[in-house]
C-alpha cells in the first residue's frame, strides 16, 4: 500500500464516510442517476445511516483513509435476494475519482471479501468500468437483472465463486 490505509469503520469516521459516499455517487453516476437524486443527498442524514449500519454490523464496512480523509470504502452483508445467489453480498465499493487506478479499490475488495465464500453484487448495466474491475476480481454475470431502487437505471448481478485465483 502507498498513501492510504484500510481500517474497519469507526464512529469517528462515519461523517467522513458519508461525505465520501455522496462525492463518489456524484462523480461516478452523473450520467446514470437523475441530477435531482444526486443533489438531494444530505451528509448529516447519510452519516446517521452509516452510524446505524456500523453499530448493527460492526465488521461490515472498511474504509480507505489518506491521512484522516476517507477516500473509499467497501461494505458487505447478507444478500437481500430471494433466493440468495451467494453467502455474502458486496453492497458497496466506492473510491473517490482522484484515487482511481491507484490500487485502493483492489485493497478494499481484498479485505472486504473472504476468498472462501461465494459472493455477489449488483452493478449498473451501463457502468463498464466497474464491471471490468469486478471481472478482474473473479466476478461473472449470472443473468439476473433489476431496476435500481431510486432511479430508472438497470442493475445486473455478478457472482464470484469461492477459491478462485484472481489478479490481486
Amino acid at each position: 500500500m502507498s498513501g492510504w490505509r484500510i481500517e474497519p469503520l469507526t464512529a469517528e469516521h462515519t461523517y467522513g464516510l458519508a461525505e465520501c459516499h455522496i462525492c463518489c455517487w456524484r462523480e461516478a453516476y452523473d450520467d446514470l442517476v437523475p441530477r435531482h437524486v444526486l443533489d438531494a443527498f444530505d451528509v448529516d442524514r447519510r452519516a446517521a445511516q452509516w452510524e446505524r449500519m456500523r453499530v448493527k454490523y460492526p465488521h461490515g464496512t472498511h474504509i480507505a483513509l489518506s491521512g484522516d480523509t476517507v477516500i473509499g470504502f467497501a461494505s458487505v452483508g447478507a444478500p437481500k435476494d430471494t433466493p440468495a445467489a451467494s453467502e455474502l453480498e458486496l453492497t458497496a465499493l466506492y473510491v473517490r475519482a482522484s484515487w482511481y487506478g491507484t490500487g485502493v479499490a483492489d485493497d478494499l475488495i481484498g479485505i472486504a471479501l473472504p476468498d472462501d465464500l461465494r459472493c455477489s453484487l449488483w452493478v449498473f448495466d451501463e457502468n463498464p468500468r466497474a464491471q471490468a474491475f469486478y471481472r478482474r476480481h473473479g466476478f461473472v454475470f449470472d443473468g439476473a437483472r433489476k431496476i435500481e431502487d431510486f432511479t430508472p437505471a438497470l442493475m445486473v448481478r455478478m457472482v464470484r465463486a469461492p477459491g478462485r485465483d484472481d489478479l490481486r
